[in-house]
């Protein structure tokens, strides 16, 4: 039996509308939509998370049974709960879009597990009053890429929203995923996401937009309630400080995206999570080369505004973007605005030397920042792979000696000859690093097992998640159900994948789906 959920906290304290038609259109002076999803013809679940499932207190029984199918595919309600499409606005690639909302996801309820308390959505369930001109679907390639990759962020350590369940619809999506004028039909999917909230920064954006102060304050107050009631009831001195956690929040998750070298590649300002999640997994990908100007969407090919190098600057001023919508709450907007965005960028300073210092097994002290800034220095050109380098310097650390040139065994990490005058640069940062390293009271054996604890041996890179995708098209599911068994050890030795199996093959370097990706879905 399904167990009953509760209604969104987000519907029961925020005003909605009464139209329940899944008509685009314009929606003011509410927070909400009421929807019901569109039912499918033929659901059959591809996967799910064990994990997530018993934080929801959702027995294996449960999880198999048909009911529970029938709720997850959209062709019934969740017991208790209710269906609500959210209203947000935000700005993309720097420009303000106005409305947008939930076109594609509805909330469908809060279950309270032993987890704690979550919002379940469904995201490709049909068309909302924010689907635009889409049809609120989503096609099987990208819900497999999302439904892996937010368990994937989870096991890493980041904060992000989960993925319950990965369920196939039985239907076919037309999509033209490369934006040429040649749409295609493809298998229709729908994702389970799980979070403790959904609430973006455009949530406040859009009604900030439109001078609708009730609105925002009420969604403030809201906020302040759920999720930060340390921070006393609703009143400008709290609303501020809750601007300034949510921008340290933001600050660290950045520096923990960069820290494994995942680019999310859509940073619009409803695509940022009020509580520091990474949340939207679209044409999202992870550095192969270590190149900063890297982005994995194609939509963002000329400008490259949200490439690996510019997320902390992303970051930054989409936390602008939110203290200019709160400050129409605040005493002090101006003001306001300058201590969130210094807020943002000391806890991303703070954290991005932390996460970089226990990736080179760095003690703390005087000269770990100008090491790690000298690293970045040689690595920008020099065709290596980021994590598979980082995973493999822990061996050079237990040496007895600094290492002599470039050892083989992080040659390993290079995808062709090492140019010389890099090797040389190389063969001086590494010198530096050991004797560096190797001169706090922390034994090199213990610095290098907390090295490896800090980088992970397996990245779920687009490549690897390529091939399940490919396998799940011709009626194969079992590549989607090992890789989310592996991801869920991401720091442990597997045996069949060495370190170095990571590395991009040749074939996957300009094959769509393994590089950049189009935002189509």
């Amino acid at each position: 039996m399904v167990p009953t959920a509760h209604p969104p906290r987000f519907c029961t304290s925020l005003p909605g509308e009464a139209n329940e038609a899944p008509l685009p259109r314009a929606v003011v002076g509410a927070a909400w939509s009421p929807c019901a999803p569109t039912p499918v013809r033929s659901p059959r679940l591809l996967a799910s998370s064990a994990e997530v499932a018993a934080q929801l207190g959702l027995s294996p029984g449960v999880m198999q049974s048909e009911a529970l199918l029938g709720v997850l595919a959209g062709n019934a309600g969740w017991p208790g709960g209710r269906c609500v499409a959210t209203n947000y606005g935000g700005h993309q690639f720097g420009n303000w879009a106005g409305q947008l909302g939930d076109g594609r996801a509805l909330l469908v309820g809060e279950l309270h597990g032993p987890g704690g308390r979550f919002e379940l959505q469904l995201k490709g369930a049909g068309p909302t009053p924010y689907s635009r001109r889409g049809d609120g679907r989503a096609v099987l390639r990208s819900s497999i890429r999302e439904f892996l990759c937010s368990e994937a962020m989870h096991h890493l350590g980041i904060p992000t929203t989960r993925a319950l369940s990965l369920v196939v619809t039985g239907e076919q999506v037309v999509r033209d995923m490369f934006y040429d004028g040649h749409p295609e039909e493809e298998p229709g999917a729908i994702v389970c996401r799980v979070a403790p909230s959904f609430l973006r920064f455009g949530h406040f954006e859009l009604p900030a937009s439109r001078g609708d102060v009730g609105l925002l304050s009420s969604l403030a107050a809201h906020a302040l309630r759920e999720f930060f009631p340390e921070l006393g009831p609703p009143a400008p001195d709290a609303t501020r400080e809750m601007l300034l956690e949510v921008a340290r929040r933001t600050g660290r998750l950045v520096a923990q995206w960069q820290s494994v070298g995942f680019v999310h590649g859509v940073l619009n300002t409803d695509n940022m999570s009020l509580l520091g999640l990474t949340i939207d997994y679209g044409p999202y990908g992870w550095l192969d080369d270590f190149d900063p100007s890297w982005t994995p969407n194609t939509t963002d090919a000329q400008t490259r505004r949200y490439r690996y190098g510019a997320q902390p600057a992303v970051g930054a001023w989409n936390v602008d973007r939110l203290a200019v919508a709160l400050s129409h709450l605040l005493g002090d907007p101006q003001g306001a605005r300058e201590a969130a965005v210094e807020t943002y960028r000391a806890a991303f300073e703070a954290e991005a030397l932390h996460r970089f210092s226990v990736k080179l097994g760095l003690q703390g002290g005087d000269g770990d920042a100008e090491l790690i800034d000298g690293l970045f220095d040689w690595l920008v050109g020099a065709d290596v792979d980021m994590a598979i380098f980082f995973r493999l310097l822990s061996g050079e650390l237990v040496a007895d000696s600094p290492p002599a040139g470039l050892p083989a065994r992080l040659r390993a990490a290079f995808y062709g000859p090492v140019p010389p005058d890099r090797e040389q640069q190389a063969a001086a940062w590494l010198g530096r690093w050991w004797r560096h390293a190797r001169r706090g009271p922390t034994a090199p054996g213990e610095s290098a097992r907390r090295m490896d604890a800090a980088n992970p041996r397996f990245i779920l890179r687009n490549w690897i998640v390529q091939e399940a995708i490919d396998a799940a098209h011709a009626g194969d599911p079992s590549g989607v159900r090992a890789l989310l068994e592996e991801l869920r050890r991401p720091f442990e030795e597997q045996a069949g994948r060495p370190v170095t199996a990571g590395k991009r093959p040749e074939w996957a370097r300009h094959r769509p789906g393994c590089g950049a990706l189009s935002c189509s879905s």
